[in-house]
């Protein structure tokens, strides 16, 4: 790189993760890896980018995931949970009005991360762009192996197979091909 350069973005250095949700059987499950990479070089392999969020407690319970940049994402988490204390109950409200606040807010317009969250009722992806999104058929999956994990979530979906046995071997398989994602998962699930 020569000095006139300006060094490459943020967004376009910091790689890493895939994050899945399956709904099925009754269950919601999202699971993640935990691999953070800078250009080609990993920085830390066992990351929590899936955990539970706010204080809800059994029907009011939320699960989330995240891919992006961790602060941001950690931002966006505080926010989401600020905005469920405001509508307890009320995932789809909740998200909706984080993501007018993410897409019109200077600061948080700013941050680079996407979300995949969940309740016993409704599984949503949100991004800074002010989508707020519900899967197809109960599978949606986000970050540098996302493609690869949705893919094999749909091919197993009609399988035996329960929602986190699919979403175990879906981000395996996501892991043997993204570079940017590892073997090292976390898994949340509710329902029962």
């Amino acid at each position: 790189m020569s000095l006139s350069q300006s060094p490459a973005p943020q967004s376009e250095i910091w790689h890493g993760t895939t994050i899945l949700t399956v709904r099925k059987g009754g269950k919601v499950v999202i699971g993640g890896d935990g691999q953070v990479s800078i250009g080609q070089t990993v920085i830390k392999g066992n990351a929590r980018k899936v955990r539970k969020l706010g204080k809800g407690q059994g029907a009011h319970e939320v699960i989330g995931g995240f891919a992006g940049a961790t602060a941001d994402a950690f931002t966006l988490f505080e926010r989401l949970e600020a905005k469920l204390e405001q509508y307890p109950g009320q995932l789809t409200r909740a998200c909706v009005e984080l993501a007018k606040d993410w897409r019109t807010d200077r600061y948080l317009r700013r941050l680079e991360a996407m979300m995949i969250v969940a309740d016993r009722e409704v599984s949503l992806v949100l991004t800074g762009t002010g989508d707020v999104l519900e899967p197809e058929s109960g599978v949606m999956a986000i970050g540098s192996g996302g493609n690869y994990a949705l893919a094999a979530a749909r091919a197993l979906a009609d399988s035996e197979h329960d929602a986190e046995t699919i979403v175990r071997r879906s981000l395996a398989i996501a892991a043997d091909i993204c570079v940017y994602t590892n073997h090292n998962v976390t898994i949340e699930t509710l329902g029962s």
